[in-house]
């Protein structure tokens, strides 16, 4: 297995041959971007894989609800909603083949008024257009009875039972990882600057210098519209929309069983209470339209916003401990789909407008995007299997290494908690550290082990961590 991931360095040079040319570039390493190098892999094609940032994953996907949804308020007829369904189910069965924690809690949509009440009919049926028909309408007892801690005043709901949450940062290393490991070139800390197009293809002028490709996938998040001018389009304008979210304790989370939705209004989706696959309980998001791609602050309105909601659905949340606060951007275009297009003459693929939906549908992004490349004029080749993966556990559902007597007894550095508040062990540090596509800063290491995540956010065990971080550094 030959394993090729740079992240400092030089790419090549200008006079590149047919040898250093890739066939295919995707540029952008979040969830769609790395879900779409994954099923480039399964073809024996030259492909890379390149970001601005240190690390996979380190935009809108590390920031997000972490819901894995059923599509079943989706735009009827909408390609979104087409790969939103098409993609739960690859997603679901990849989780299970992988070890992704998922946990299938169910939503309730909850009416707090009459007109509210009156929309639920129209919100079923529009899942039924969707393709969902498991939803139905409970009464305010019935409400009750499944989440007897929710606020006063609920008079019914619309249950989704088949909605869940999902890690949102094992999502994309696995895909990253699967990808590097069949033969992806993965190039981080690569910004593109420039691109320059002629008739076999592309010129990248990136901050690591040049890289030669035949195609072109542009699947950079919010800055997928930067990256599709530099093609010569002027089609869409990403607005960043913030959303803030406050991450209550694990103490919390007996208060919670399902996702509680909001009544969709004019205003959006408002919003939502939902457990984590982490065991805590989220509170969020706002919407806020900014210009800034990089505003991913917390703001006192925000978060005042967030508790006066939340006391609304779940009065008794707000007097648990708060664990920490974040904030997301989500790539806004002002259409209420997806902004996939193809460009034959050019070779290459934009898919930018990738909103809240983009975990859920990425692997069937991944095999859109592969149909719309053979348009483009790319000759895939047959397929062939990936190499099996299986990845660390997240979830506090299911087993975790300081619990494991045989694995314990194997190695006992899967019995040494690193980070008391998770539960984090050397030995899952350690595997981190020395895996595939491995951790470029602290804030990577979390992702990938929950170490420094928990209530103390690292005040006891940052020093161990940070020691540990910087023994495995190059």
């Amino acid at each position: 297995m030959t394993v090729t991931l740079t992240t400092t360095g030089p790419l090549g040079s200008p006079e590149q041959n047919a040898e250093d040319t890739y066939d295919v570039t995707v540029v952008g390493a979040g969830v769609v971007g790395t879900a779409i190098a994954r099923e480039l892999a399964r073809y024996r094609l030259r492909t890379a894989l390149v970001d601005a940032a240190d690390d996979i994953g380190n935009g809108t996907s590390k920031a997000n609800t972490a819901i894995l949804h059923t599509g079943f308020d989706a735009v009827p007829g909408s390609l979104e909603a087409r790969l939103v369904r098409e993609g739960r189910d690859l997603l679901a069965d990849y989780a299970a083949e992988t070890g992704i924690p998922v946990e299938r809690t169910g939503a309730l949509l909850v009416a707090w008024d009459e007109d509210q009440l009156a929309a639920l009919p129209r919100l079923r049926d529009k899942a039924g257009r969707n393709g969902y028909h498991a939803s139905r309408i409970i009464g305010a007892d019935e409400l009750r009875s499944a989440e007897p801690h929710l606020g006063p005043g609920a008079l019914g709901a619309l249950e989704i039972p088949d909605e869940s949450v999902i890690c949102p940062w094992t999502t994309p290393l696995a895909f990253a990882t699967q990808a590097v490991r069949a033969g992806v070139h993965l190039h981080l800390n690569c910004r593109v600057q420039d691109i320059a197009s002629d008739a076999g293809g592309h010129t990248l002028t990136t901050s690591r210098g040049p890289l030669r490709t035949r195609h072109l996938v542009n699947a950079a998040g919010l800055y997928a519209d930067e990256i599709d001018r530099l093609l010569g389009h002027d089609v869409f304008t990403v607005t960043p929309r913030r959303g803030q979210l406050i991450v209550f304790d694990k103490l919390a989370r007996e208060l919670v069983g399902h996702i509680l939705l909001p009544v969709p209004g004019p205003a959006g989706k408002g919003v939502l209470v939902a457990p984590t696959v982490f065991g805590n309980v989220l509170l969020g998001p706002t919407a806020e339209e900014l210009d800034d791609k990089t505003a991913t602050g917390s703001t006192a309105d925000g978060l005042d916003l967030l508790r006066e909601k939340g006391h609304r659905i779940v009065p008794a949340l707000l007097d648990e401990e708060v664990t920490a606060v974040y904030a997301g951007l989500r790539a806004a275009t002002g259409q209420e789909d997806y902004r996939i297009q193809e460009y034959p003459e050019l070779r290459y693929v934009a898919v930018g407008g990738i909103r809240s939906t983009g975990l859920t549908a990425s692997m069937a992004i991944g095999r859109h995007v592969m149909g719309l490349l053979a348009a483009t004029g790319l000759d895939p080749g047959e397929p062939r299997p990936l190499p099996p993966l299986t990845m660390p556990n997240l979830g506090e559902a299911f087993p975790r290494p300081y619990r494991n007597a045989a694995l314990i007894a194997g190695d006992p550095a899967y019995g040494t908690l690193v980070c008391h508040c998770e539960q984090v062990t050397l030995g899952e540090i350690r595997d981190a550290l020395h895996s595939t596509v491995p951790p470029h800063s602290l804030d990577g290491l979390r992702r990938r082990t929950r170490a420094r995540g928990g209530r103390c956010q690292g005040f006891y065990c940052g020093a161990a961590v940070r020691a540990l971080f910087e023994e495995a550094r190059p």
